[in-house]
C-alpha cells in the first residue's frame, strides 16, 4: 500500500514529510499547534497513564478533564482538573496552550473552565504526561513551571511530594469525592494538623474525623505486600519538608487515595485484576476521633477493636459517649506515680516540647501538677525536622488515644497515690485466690482424716469380729482363718450389687457373682436385712459351714460385717452343687435345724 502511494509523482516523499514528523510526535506531549479535544488522549512514556475527557457515569453529560491509569481495565481516575466545573458534552470541550503560553480548559462558547498561567511570554511552551503520571507545564527549556502533582485531588501516587511545612509553599489537603461518581469536591480531606504540624488528620468539614499516626521524622513507614516494597519518608528541603511515598521499580500500581466516605486507603493493583487494599483509616468506628472519649482508648490488639478505659479510670455511663472517670482523684500537691502504657497511639491536643531528654521531659511533667501525661520519642539523627526528640504533654482529658500492635511508643499516664497503688489490683486477685485455696486444702485434709479414721474403726471393728469368729471351741479346737472383705471391694466387685451380677436369690438374701482379687471368681451371698439374723446368728452360720467343709461342697472364702450388712463370700462353682448349697431355702432351713 505504501509502495503504490510513492510510485504517483515524485514530489511525494517531500509532501509525507511534514506527516510523518506529525506521526513520530510523542503523543504524551501538548503543544500550541496541538490542542487536545473530547476522544483525545495524552499517553505517558511506556503507556502506564492517560490524560482526556471522562464522564464518571453512563450518561456521558458532563465531561471533566483527568488522569487515570491507561493499562489496566477500567477507568482508575487519580487526578481531575475541572472538578467542580464539568463541561457539557455538547459543548465540545478543549485543552490548548494559548497565544500567551497559558493552557486552558474552554469550551466551544469561550467559556473558560480551568486555567493555569504560565507567566512566559513567546512560544515553546508545552505540556507533557510523565510516567509517572505527574502533568507537568515547561518552559521552551524544561524548567517546570506547573504540575498536576502540586495540586492533588484525593490521590497520592508513587514520588508525589505532599508539602508539609507552610514556608514556601502552600500546604494543600487531599479531597475526596463527593460521591461514587461524582468528581466534585467532597466533605472528607485530609492533610497535616496545622496545629502541630505533626500529625495528619482526616476532616469532614471542618470537623476532625479520624486522626492518623504521628510523624516520626524521616521514616514515617515501610512494609511488603504481594511483592511490593513501598516507603513513606519525610524529607527536608531548602523551603521546608515535605511528605512522599515511594515503591520500588517493577512493583505493581499502587496508589494512596481518600473516598467519598472518609477513609484512606493504601492500594496495591493485585494478581486478580483488581485493587486491593492494604492499608486503611479508620480501621474500625473505634479509630474514629475521640469515639472511646475522655481518658477512653481503642483497644485494637483483639480480634475486634473495643473501647476500654485507660489503667486508673472507669466508664463513666453505660457507654463510652461520656468516657471515663478517674477511680480516685488527681490532686495537686498530693502523691502521684506515672504509669508506663505501652503500644500507644498519642493522645490529641498536646504540648509539644523542643529540645528534651527522657529525663527532662519525665521532670517537666512530674513538676506540673496539671500535667496529666507524657510521651517522649528518640527520632533519627538525619531526620527532615530541626528537633531530634519529641516530647508531648498534656495538661487536661486526654482524647483520641489506642493500644496498637504496630505502635512503639509508650504513654506515662498520672494517678493519684504512691506507687504501692499500683499492687491493688495483684491484691485484688492474689487474696480471694489465696483463701479459696487454703478453703479447699482444709477441705481435702477434713475428708482425708475422715476416712482414714473411718478405715481404722472399720479395721479395728473387723479385727474384734475376726477373733470372735475365730476363736470358738466349735471348730474343734482349731483356729480358723476367716480373712474380711471391705464393703467398698465387694461393692466393687458387683458393680454395686447391680442386677446383671445377680446369679440367685433365696429366702435369707441374694447371691451375687463377682470378681476379687485379680481374676479369682466369687459368689457373695449378701443376707437380707429382715432375715433376723445377729452376730450370734451370723457366727453360728460361720460355725456351721465350717465343720460342713467338704470336696463336694463350695468352700467358704471370707465374710463382712459393714453396719447392718452381712456378707459371706465362697468360692464359685458353676454347677448345681452352688445352687444347692446357696439357693435352696429348704437346705438352708435343715442346715439351721441340725445346729
Amino acid at each position: 500500500m505504501w509502495k503504490m502511494a510513492f510510485r504517483g509523482t515524485s514530489c511525494v516523499p517531500i509532501l509525507i514529510l511534514p506527516l510523518l514528523s506529525s506521526l513520530c510526535q510523542s503523543d504524551d506531549q501538548l503543544t500550541d499547534a496541538k490542542p487536545l479535544s473530547a476522544g483525545d488522549m495524552l499517553v505517558s512514556k511506556g503507556g502506564d497513564f492517560a490524560l482526556g475527557f471522562f464522564s464518571p457515569n453512563s450518561s456521558n453529560t458532563s465531561l471533566y478533564l483527568g488522569i487515570w491509569y491507561n493499562s489496566i481495565p477500567g477507568r482508575t481516575v487519580v487526578w481531575t482538573a475541572n472538578r467542580d466545573y464539568p463541561i457539557a458534552a455538547t459543548s465540545s470541550p478543549m485543552l490548548a496552550i494559548t497565544n500567551n503560553s497559558d493552557l486552558v480548559l474552554s469550551d466551544s462558547q469561550g467559556h473558560t473552565r480551568w486555567v493555569v498561567k504560565s507567566g512566559i511570554t513567546g512560544v515553546g511552551v508545552t505540556a507533557v504526561l510523565r510516567s509517572s503520571g505527574n502533568f507537568v507545564l515547561q518552559s521552551p527549556n524544561g524548567t517546570s513551571i506547573w504540575q498536576s502533582f502540586d495540586y492533588p485531588t484525593d490521590t497520592i501516587l508513587p514520588g508525589m511530594r505532599i508539602y508539609l511545612s507552610k514556608r514556601a509553599r502552600v500546604v494543600r489537603r487531599l479531597i475526596a469525592w463527593k460521591g461514587p461518581i461524582d468528581p466534585s469536591t467532597g466533605d472528607f480531606s485530609l492533610g497535616l494538623d496545622p496545629k502541630s504540624n505533626l500529625q495528619f488528620v482526616i476532616w469532614q468539614g471542618t470537623m476532625p474525623y479520624c486522626r492518623l499516626s504521628m510523624l516520626n521524622n524521616e521514616s514515617v513507614g515501610s512494609g511488603i505486600y504481594q511483592n511490593t516494597i513501598f516507603t513513606e519518608v519525610v524529607t527536608g528541603t531548602g523551603d521546608g519538608f515535605y511528605y512522599k511515598f515511594l515503591v520500588y521499580e517493577g512493583s505493581p500500581y499502587s496508589r494512596l487515595m481518600l473516598d467519598y466516605m472518609g477513609v484512606f486507603r493504601f492500594l496495591i493493583w493485585n494478581n486478580r485484576s483488581s485493587w486491593a487494599t492494604v492499608t486503611e483509616h479508620p480501621a474500625s468506628s473505634c479509630d474514629l476521633y475521640a469515639s472511646c472519649g475522655p481518658f477512653g482508648y481503642c483497644d485494637s490488639m483483639g480480634t475486634v477493636a473495643t473501647c476500654r478505659c485507660l489503667d486508673g479510670f472507669e466508664p463513666a455511663g453505660l457507654n463510652f459517649s461520656s468516657g471515663c472517670r478517674r477511680t480516685k482523684a488527681l490532686k495537686c500537691g498530693k502523691p502521684s506515680h506515672f504509669v508506663p502504657l505501652p503500644r500507644m497511639k498519642a493522645p490529641d491536643k498536646f504540648l509539644h516540647v523542643l529540645n528534651r531528654s527522657f529525663d527532662e521531659c519525665t521532670t517537666d511533667c512530674s513538676n506540673n501538677c496539671s500535667c496529666t501525661a507524657y510521651s517522649y520519642t528518640n527520632l533519627s539523627s538525619n531526620g527532615a525536622m530541626a528537633d531530634q526528640s519529641r516530647c508531648l504533654l498534656w495538661t487536661g482529658e486526654l482524647v483520641d488515644t489506642g493500644k496498637y500492635s504496630n505502635y512503639d511508643d509508650n504513654l506515662y499516664l498520672r494517678l493519684a497515690n504512691s506507687p504501692v497503688r499500683n499492687n491493688s489490683k495483684l491484691v485484688k486477685i492474689v487474696v480471694p485466690t489465696m483463701a479459696c485455696v487454703l478453703i479447699l486444702a482444709c477441705l481435702l485434709v477434713g475428708i482425708f482424716k475422715y476416712r482414714a479414721s473411718k478405715r481404722k474403726k472399720y479395721g479395728i471393728h473387723n479385727g474384734a469380729m475376726l477373733g470372735y469368729l475365730s476363736s470358738s471351741n466349735e471348730i474343734g479346737g482349731e483356729h480358723v482363718d476367716f480373712p474380711f472383705v471391705s464393703f467398698e471391694d465387694i461393692s466393687t466387685a458387683t458393680n454395686n450389687f447391680s442386677d446383671s451380677k445377680q446369679i440367685g436369690s433365696g429366702g435369707f438374701g441374694k447371691v451375687y457373682k463377682g470378681i476379687l482379687q485379680g481374676d479369682n471368681e466369687v459368689a457373695i451371698k449378701r443376707l437380707s436385712k429382715g432375715s433376723g439374723q445377729g452376730i450370734q446368728e451370723f457366727r453360728n452360720e460361720i460355725i456351721l459351714i465350717a465343720k460342713l467343709q467338704h470336696k463336694n461342697l463350695v468352700r467358704l472364702l471370707g465374710c463382712c460385717i459393714f453396719g447392718d450388712e452381712r456378707l459371706l463370700i465362697y468360692e464359685y462353682l458353676p454347677n448345681k452343687s452352688l445352687d444347692a448349697f446357696l439357693f435352696d431355702n429348704m437346705c438352708l432351713i435343715g442346715l439351721h435345724a441340725s445346729k
